[in-house]
């Protein structure tokens, strides 16, 4: 049986499909089991144990290549050799995990005998359900997206009760992120706490100056290290958060790639996040995490799992999923005392000043 998963993007939703691409290596050992995935999330695909093969679709780089005369060329040629990726198996079963416009094009271009999602009725789906050949009923959006994705294995008959994620980790990944470490002076055996600050919707932002007074207040334990983590873009912001601080902490912000970033949580004893991909990654290595949500559902796409915390205003307008808010309430009106309370309650009192 030769089986493709389609779910491109982001990082977290390609973190929640991990378990059903586990449930599916367990009901079908023998079979070939692809994943076709857009650049910035398959650092986390590739080598996985339950992979046969990743087919990388490099979008946003092609398109910026096109728009640029001298590298025209050789993008179109990898476009060509990409398509030919996509056609040079025929699939017995195409799963769309994605949902989207953009999943529907590309499964048009692939050979597959049952091209299987959810019918129209699931939110945000841009018609994508008419490109399918066998069409679920739609599940209800308040479910959690990683019990979305096991339920469509459910709905064909395929077992999916087990969360499993499976990140691949080499020893290189895990001694880079050691030295690394060592580097900004944390040497093995250290209780690290991380924190991921930053996300792309500025109403999924907290105060920086409130990120700073909340790391000063976790290092008044000593034992305690800090690291702040983020993309390589981050890295301005969190250099500001650092600047308010009184104590120290690591700057990590674009130095680490995501199986290096997934390597370091490991070794944490707590992340706290808002709401953004790092965040489901530090769930997928079985780390506690504090989630700070405002205008997004955390019933819908928090931190999977009993072990950790979300810190919310219960407001009348949350969730909203907007983008850009006059007040930013939500978010703005959560304070430092609230974010270290969850952090006790995940790794216990020694490690965060209970609030006063």
């Amino acid at each position: 049986m030769n089986i493709l998963i389609v779910k491109l993007s982001a990082i977290g939703d390609v973190i929640h499909t991990l378990p059903a691409l586990n449930a599916l290596r367990k009901q079908f050992p023998g079979a070939t089991i692809n994943w076709l995935v857009e650049e910035a999330a398959a650092d986390l695909l590739i080598g996985h144990p339950a992979l046969n093969r990743v087919l990388v679709s490099r979008r946003k780089q092609w398109l910026a290549q096109l728009r640029n005369g001298p590298a025209r060329a050789a993008a179109w040629q990898e476009m060509r050799r990409f398509w030919h990726e996509l056609r040079d198996t025929r699939y017995d079963m195409v799963l769309d995990f994605q949902a989207l416009l953009k999943s529907g094009l590309l499964l048009s271009v692939v050979h597959g005998a049952r091209k299987i999602g959810f019918d129209k009725g699931m939110q945000h789906q841009e018609h994508s359900y008419l490109l399918l050949n066998e069409r679920l009923p739609p599940v209800d959006m308040e479910v959690h997206a990683l019990d979305r994705n096991l339920e469509m294995l459910r709905r064909v008959g395929i077992p999916a009760a087990e969360v499993a994620y499976g990140v691949p980790l080499s020893d290189a990944e895990r001694e880079r992120v050691t030295l690394l470490l060592r580097e900004n002076g944390i040497s093995p055996g250290s209780t690290i706490i991380a924190i991921n600050p930053m996300t792309k919707w500025e109403t999924k932002n907290w105060d920086n100056r409130k990120f700073a007074a909340l790391a000063d207040r976790l290092l008044e334990r000593s034992a305690v290290r800090l690291v702040f983590t983020g993309a390589r873009d981050d890295w301005a912001q969190v250099t500001e958060i650092m600047g308010h601080m009184q104590g120290r902490a690591a700057n990590l912000a674009g130095k680490t790639s995501l199986k290096e970033l997934a390597a370091l949580y490991e070794k944490c004893a707590c992340l706290i996040s808002t709401d953004t991909g790092p965040m489901h990654l530090g769930a997928a290595m079985n780390i506690p995490v504090v989630a700070l949500f405002g205008p997004t559902a955390p019933w819908r796409t928090g931190p999977y799992g009993e072990k950790h915390q979300v810190v919310r205003l219960d407001l009348p307008c949350s969730p909203c999923f907007k983008r850009r808010c006059d007040t930013t309430r939500c978010m703005a009106e959560i304070n430092v005392d609230q974010v270290l309370a969850a952090v006790a309650r995940v790794v216990g009192p020694g490690h965060a000043k209970s609030p006063v």
